[in-house]
């Protein structure tokens, strides 16, 4: 609202700071100045996680369990539990990375006043958000398959069913191998033993061997 009375007089002049200030940030906001610069870091942290993910690949390729199965059952599903929320977040952050690297489609409207700067920034502060989440999941999906691998190879391992098998003159139990004709090998903690199935009288599985006397 005007004032009565009052006069607009002339501001003092730019100083030559001023100037290099104004041209800084038309350069920083100028058509596809910041827009560019998020761009292509989020380009660098999805190369980034491309290489991540074929290093840690390789990686459990050299040693190691290869398969969660081979482990003991909360071991094994602790495993595969974090295996899926690597790979949820881990895909996550590719889809954010990517957006903010190549951004989405968009529609203008095609009446009315179009700023290109404001679009640009605009489009800079989203391609921003997308790229700090981006790096935070990719963070988290390393944490998370570091500690699904970890527990693939140090779980407890999957112990192997047993037999406890009675004859008309002992009483052995270890864990089943081949069968050649009436003859069973039989893997004990004192070394294979052959058992004639012939002479069976009792047979049952077991979870494990009861200690030695």
């Amino acid at each position: 609202m005007p004032v009565p009375g009052a006069r607009l007089r002339p501001g003092p002049a730019a100083t030559a700071a001023d100037l290099r200030r104004a041209e800084f940030l038309t350069e920083q906001l100028g058509p596809n100045g910041e827009l560019r610069r998020v761009r292509v870091a989020a380009t660098a942290w999805r190369n980034g996680l491309a290489g991540l993910l074929l290093a840690l690949t390789g990686f459990t390729l050299i040693t190691g369990r290869s398969d969660v199965g081979q482990l003991a059952r909360p071991a094994g599903i602790a495993a595969g539990l974090l295996l899926a929320a690597s790979l949820t977040a881990g895909g996550a952050g590719a889809w954010l990375l990517l957006r903010a690297a190549h951004g989405v489609p968009r529609v203008l409207p095609a009446n009315g006043p179009v700023d290109p700067v404001a679009l640009d920034h605009e489009e800079a502060l989203d391609a921003l958000r997308d790229l700090r989440a981006g790096r935070l999941l990719v963070l988290l999906h390393t944490v998370l398959l570091a500690a699904a691998v970890a527990t693939t190879w140090y779980g407890p391992a999957r112990e192997d069913p047993v037999l406890r098998i009675r004859t008309d003159t002992q009483s052995v139990c270890g864990t089943p191998g081949a069968v050649r004709g009436d003859v069973l090998e039989l893997k004990t903690p004192e070394g294979p033993l052959a058992v004639d199935l012939s002479r069976v009288t009792q047979l049952a599985a077991a979870s494990s061997c009861p200690p030695a006397p």
